[in-house]
């Protein structure tokens, strides 16, 4: 069978529900959690240039480092950064992850029962922004190099039963 097949369920109604939760993550956590955290580390500009320059070269760094200011400016049209956008951002971000919470409430493994579906990898992804996994792609801010009020952010998310499931996803595809 195809992994997508797989991954979206086999069952017409297993469809339904997975692309369901996707598309809701996709329009509520992912918007909102890019923009929160966007908000949280362009006010921590080293911070900024030590995760995003690693591994590139000098000149591309030294390209980035001069041009942050252009960069903050296009990436905040682009996700619709606004004055205070980050209040909502989070009021939605706390919304979807008790949501998460409440489906895994019952002991199931995932989102729609015991099968690793999309929906599952979607919020995980999603949701990756604000728990800044231990294991991921690259090096990502430990919570203590973070300002305080950033650092609370990901210690709660981290703690929170949906922090947690996405972290065990992560974990368990490394």
């Amino acid at each position: 069978m195809a992994p997508e097949r797989r991954l979206f369920g086999i069952e017409e109604e297993e469809r339904r529900e997975v692309l369901a939760l996707t598309r809701r993550f996709d329009s509520g956590l992912g918007p909102s959690g890019r923009r929160l955290i966007y908000v949280r580390m362009f006010a921590q500009r080293e911070l900024i240039m030590k995760y995003n320059n690693q591994g590139i070269p000098a000149l591309e760094a030294g390209f980035i480092r001069h041009g942050l200011p252009v960069m903050r400016h296009f990436v905040g049209r682009v996700l619709q950064i606004s004055p205070g956008v980050e209040v909502t951002d989070e009021e939605l971000l706390w919304r979807e992850f008790d949501f998460v919470a409440d489906l895994l409430a019952d002991g199931r493994s995932h989102l729609l029962g015991e099968r690793f579906t999309a929906a599952d990898l979607t919020f995980a992804a999603l949701a990756a922004p604000v728990i800044l996994p231990r294991l991921y792609g690259c090096r990502l801010p430990d919570p203590e190099e973070l300002d305080a009020p950033t650092a609370a952010l990901v210690a709660r998310a981290r703690e929170h039963p949906a922090g947690a499931f996405a972290q065990r996803l992560i974990e368990h595809r490394t």
